[in-house]
């Protein structure tokens, strides 16, 4: 592990029918940190096994809970193992660890509370129409707002923990809200990213599921707003 990374760091990689790209980016993740975790929600294939061979902690989760129910499953479990900092990257071989470095230098020097490695050219048209949307419809001063490539500190780590971030179905637009109405300071840094090493995004494997996706995230941003109302009232 590089001497200039925390020792209280943990990597968390959420997992689902990873099994042919999961050990190439366990066994980099392993070279920054002991504490690699991967979290395998309810893969039907050899994910598990092929991640703790590789040298990672595996979590077995018995119910599906999707990308963000597995990360926080990683957060929860990282705070209990007395972690101060996480980084979250995908399964699938997109994000390169060897720019943790990079997420860790802004909370190192008490510059940020959340970093996101942001690579906005990787988007399709129509995933950055919908970035524009979400932008205007929250204020978000986010240039890559779907990135999971992120690091968290002890502050932004309890608090994604908690209940309240529990009621969350993905990882981006409202856990970003989440993190700026408890004032929590979010940075960015640039990151190369590559495509999937193996098969094809499991995220939004239909348009009714962006199009549910698009719709929860809508609803999701206008109570954000009309709560922020409320506060400034009250």
């Amino acid at each position: 592990m590089p001497s200039s990374l925390p020792a209280d760091l943990a990597i968390i990689i959420p997992a689902y029918n990873e099994q042919e790209a999961v050990a190439e980016v366990v066994r980099a993740a392993c070279g920054l940190s002991q504490r690699v975790i991967v979290v395998d929600d309810g893969s039907q294939d050899a994910t598990a096994t092929v991640a703790r061979e590789a040298g990672a902690i595996v979590l077995s989760l018995t119910l599906q809970l999707g990308a963000w129910g597995a990360t926080q499953t990683g957060i929860r479990y990282a705070l209990a193992q007395g972690c101060a900092y996480v980084v979250t990257l995908d399964a699938d071989g997109q994000h390169e660890p060897a720019f943790v470095p990079n997420l860790l230098k802004p909370m190192l020097t008490g510059q940020a509370d959340v970093v996101i490695g942001a690579c906005p050219a990787r988007v399709s048209p129509l995933r950055r129409l919908a970035w524009r949307y979400f932008k205007l419809l929250t204020g978000l001063a986010i240039e890559d707002l779907t990135s999971g490539f992120r690091a968290y500190n002890h502050k932004a780590m309890q608090l994604l923990a908690s209940k309240e971030a529990s009621l969350l179905d993905y990882q981006d637009v409202g856990v970003l809200m989440l993190l700026r109405r408890r004032r929590l300071r979010i940075e960015e840094v640039p990151v190369t990213m590559w495509p999937r090493l193996k098969g094809a995004s499991r995220v939004f494997p239909s348009w009714w599921v962006v199009l549910k996706y698009m719709l929860e995230s809508s609803v999701l941003c206008i109570a954000d707003i009309g709560r922020h109302r409320r506060d400034k009232t009250s």
